[in-house]
């Protein structure tokens, strides 16, 4: 299964790490100084659940690079998701699941506006 993880920051970056760890194939979508030290050094998980290196986790911040998934994980902040959903729409095709984990009550709605085949 391919996964885009819209948002790699404590959330995003730990589940992108875990669904990685089980064999699939992930990319995380991030920006500025995080996007750079993931590229170089990898990406940590510091858990109780089990300490990770993952340092051939792949990350970008061009969605359009990364070809449509199967699966986009939005975890970008609640006032983010608009742009979010647009930037991420070269990844989105019509069989693509999209699940969005915001602390907002209205996610689902600006998810379900953006994604209208």
């Amino acid at each position: 299964m391919r996964i885009a993880i819209m948002g790699a920051g404590a959330l995003g970056g730990y589940f992108g790490a875990r669904l990685h760890q089980a064999g699939q194939d992930v990319t995380l979508i991030a920006r500025g100084a995080h996007l750079g030290a993931i590229q170089a050094e990898g990406l940590y998980v510091d858990s109780p659940n089990g300490d990770a290196h993952l340092k051939d986790i792949k990350a970008t911040d061009d969605p359009s690079s990364v070809g449509v998934v199967d699966c986009v994980l939005f975890f970008v902040k609640n006032y983010d998701l608009a742009d979010a959903l647009a930037q991420a729409a070269p990844m989105i095709g019509p069989d693509s699941f999209v699940a969005t984990f915001q602390n907002g009550i209205t996610a689902p709605w600006v998810a379900a506006e953006a994604y209208v085949f």
